[in-house]
């Protein structure tokens, strides 16, 4: 009888990643799952990944490097349109909630794999925990904005990064005990894995020192389309460098954008993507960041490196009101005037946002475990 209720009593939450950056920000949760298995708490996890087992972004090392089991689950999906997606993830979506009910669906940043289960998981009646909620851009024409907008509005947990994005889901008519600041979750790895970084074999290869090296990293395919402003921001990073060696992990897809530049210069090092320690190793040694991403630049405030972010604007605000990120836009004249304030040693004295302390895994558990 006593096990018959222990069973019924256990709360079971299935975690959704839709693309490899979401396993980032998922294996703290899962660890902090795991941690509180082993202190007696009836609580346990089901990881879905929406994509194919196969997936070669999701190398071996990702797992071990974080923590995290391979998913109990892989959807299958890898359709190309926003539409087919969608479709494709919820039907898949609803056959896995057939066989592998959970009391809670747990899903993170603002992919189109995030809103299609959220939206499943809530018609199912099927509570929806959000994780990076609150993030807005206000541009209603970029996907992923529809998308976090949708999960934000559904969800019956909002945990937040920062007190912007609390901030945002108040003005939109959160209501106040739906949302909870717990920190930014992606810290959590960085304390979790600060102690194991691995240097690169290659940096000595290449004669680069710790502290001797601009790292640079482009994703955004809208820049990399435009050559004419790509051109631009590399002339004018090549230029400010003058010689100082740029470390580049990009995918194949951004190496053929530069190559097709023709830039001339040997200090540019385009390499393959990196494992999770190395990659963290080259952040955290780096003398300064040149990004589009928003999570490098996350990861950048709290080692406190410094980071010029090419977008205008910042998913954290935090980041470059308290932290160590600057924003330059697409502008190549900012970017150069950012870079000879980082190389002359000038750049601004950053602290660490509220709650970037690497426990926010744990303050989100501990809030499902005391609200079900």
């Amino acid at each position: 009888m006593l096990q018959t209720f222990l069973i019924h009593a256990m709360l079971k939450i299935t975690i959704v990643s839709g693309a490899r950056p979401n396993f980032m920000k998922i294996a703290p949760i899962c660890r902090a799952i795991t941690q509180a298995q082993s202190h007696g708490k009836a609580i346990a996890f089901r990881l879905v990944y929406t994509g194919r087992a196969d997936d070669g972004s999701l190398e071996a090392s990702l797992f071990s490097d974080l923590g995290l089991p391979h998913p109990d689950a892989c959807l299958g999906v890898c359709e190309e349109s926003h539409a087919r997606v969608t479709g494709a993830i919820m039907t898949a979506f609803e056959e896995e909630l057939e066989h592998h009910p959970a009391h809670i669906v747990l899903v993170v940043d603002d992919l189109t794999a995030t809103m299609s289960c959220a939206i499943v998981a809530k018609k199912r009646g099927v509570k929806v925990a959000h994780v990076i909620a609150g993030t807005r851009s206000y541009d209603l024409s970029m996907p992923r904005e529809v998308n976090r907008t949708i999960v934000d509005a559904i969800s019956d947990y909002l945990f937040t990064a920062g007190m912007v994005a609390s901030r945002n889901l108040s003005q939109e008519g959160g209501e106040r005990k739906e949302v909870h600041h717990v920190g930014n979750v992606l810290i959590d790895n960085i304390r979790y894995c600060r102690h194991r970084l691995l240097k690169p074999f290659w940096l000595s290869a290449l004669h680069v020192e710790p502290r001797g090296y601009l790292l640079l990293t482009l994703n955004r395919r809208d820049l990399l389309a435009r050559q004419t402003t790509l051109q631009a921001l590399m002339e004018s990073l090549l230029r400010q460098a003058d010689g100082l060696p740029i470390v580049a992990p990009v995918h194949p897809y951004v190496a053929r954008a530069l190559q097709s530049l023709q830039l001339p210069c040997d200090s540019l090092h385009l390499l393959p993507p990196q494992s999770y320690l190395h990659f963290a190793y080259l952040i955290s040694q780096a003398r300064g960041i040149v990004t589009d991403s928003g999570n490098i630049a996350e990861e950048a405030t709290f080692l406190d490196v410094p980071c010029i972010t090419l977008n205008t604007y910042a998913e954290h605000p935090e980041t470059w009101r308290v932290g160590s990120n600057e924003l330059a836009g697409e502008d190549p004249i900012l970017l150069s005037a950012l870079l000879e304030k980082l190389l002359k040693g000038e750049w601004k004295h950053a602290s660490l946002p509220d709650r970037w302390d690497g426990r926010a895994a744990e303050r989100i558990v501990q809030t499902l475990l005391n609200n079900n």
